[in-house]
């Protein structure tokens, strides 16, 4: 077989861009990203899980959105506000931007369908594990879900990644122990790092093919 003609390589060059462009890595928040709080809602309690930003700054500079979607429905608990919660994704993004990392987006479920008064007591389409977030994303950002990939703590974070035709990888930080065999994840990595270096050989095998 001949050379590829200067076209068709620039074809097979744009293809690999736009794969990439609409690649997205959907984030769980905490446990994940940050160290695990229950029902978290003091910016000053946030703390980076080591690697997490070195993680999330490869991503950047690979050219992949990140994404967070988190479910907090301590709001519907009546434990805190979508204010609180609002404060708490500003001091995680400034952490972050002190290591030269950055989310694309963040995006909250604030329900629970058994607790709570309405609005945040209801059954919605946005708490994991189903898809609602990640619906919206994709909508919003352009992203591929069958491209992309799902890192959280959780099953539901694992059967939200597999309802969406993502690839899963469930971490060990957090509940990530303790949920271990009791879900399905296409992986299963130490922390957000290792699960970021998985999906980044899964990335490069795609482009040589």
């Amino acid at each position: 077989m001949g050379a590829l003609s200067p076209a068709v390589r620039q074809s097979l060059q744009r293809t690999a861009e736009v794969s990439i462009e609409t690649t997205a890595l959907f984030l769980d928040r905490d446990g994940t990203i940050n160290v695990e709080a229950e029902y978290l809602s003091d910016p000053d309690r946030v703390e980076l899980i080591p690697g997490s930003a070195e993680a999330i700054r490869e991503a950047n500079e690979a050219g992949i959105r990140v994404i967070v979607i988190t479910n907090q429905s301590g709001v519907a608990r009546g434990l805190h506000s979508e204010a609180d919660v609002l404060a708490v994704h500003r001091r995680l993004e400034e952490l972050l931007a002190a290591h030269r990392a950055r989310l694309d987006a963040l995006y909250y479920c604030p329900h629970h369908p058994d607790v709570g008064s309405p609005p945040y007591r209801k059954v919605c389409n946005c708490r994991k594990p189903k898809t609602g977030m990640l619906e919206q994303a994709a909508k919003s950002h352009g992203i591929d879900l069958a491209s992309s990939f799902v890192v959280g703590d959780k099953c539901s974070d694992i059967e939200a990644g597999r309802n969406a035709r993502c690839g899963t990888v469930l971490v060990l930080t957090g509940y990530g122990r303790t949920e271990s065999g009791l879900c399905r994840p296409d992986h299963v990595a130490d922390n957000l790092y290792a699960a970021w270096h998985h999906i980044r050989g899964i990335l490069q095998s795609r482009k040589t093919k």
